[in-house]
């Protein structure tokens, strides 16, 4: 598997593009479903949080749900005008909140270990040098 290094502008861009390809594909295959949304949404919240850069991991738990909120664009309901598509986008966000909560919590456990890893290779490494 490949480990790319993502910036965190790098990460936003992403995790958004591919949630928002991941709605479209729901929409189209899936008819708009929540819930298929909300599954694929978990694998894209990992590939993010193991890509990122080690200086930019604090970016992460702030680009998911953002990304997860740009996805449902495409998979929720749709009501008349404007105001009708924020309807819809509320909703979707109100029902399917446990994914997205699960998705950041799965996110920032893995940004934590990693950057408790992180910190425990610098002080080794600091211990040794001096």
């Amino acid at each position: 598997m490949p480990a790319p290094r993502l910036t965190g502008l790098g990460c936003g861009l992403f995790c958004c593009a591919l949630m928002l390809a991941l709605g479209f594909l729901d929409q189209w295959l899936f008819g708009a479903s929540l819930p298929v949304y909300g599954v694929l949404f978990l694998p894209v919240c990992v590939l993010t949080a193991l890509w990122v850069r080690r200086g930019d991991l604090v970016i992460v738990p702030i680009v998911v749900p953002i990304s997860f909120a740009a996805g449902l664009l495409p998979v929720a309901e749709r009501g008349d005008g404007v105001s009708g598509r924020f309807v819809g986008l509320f909703t979707a966000l109100a029902t399917q909140a446990g994914w997205l909560y699960g998705g950041t919590l799965v996110a920032g456990v893995l940004v934590t270990v990693r950057w408790i890893r992180m910190l425990r290779r610098r002080t080794a490494g600091a211990r040794m040098s001096g």
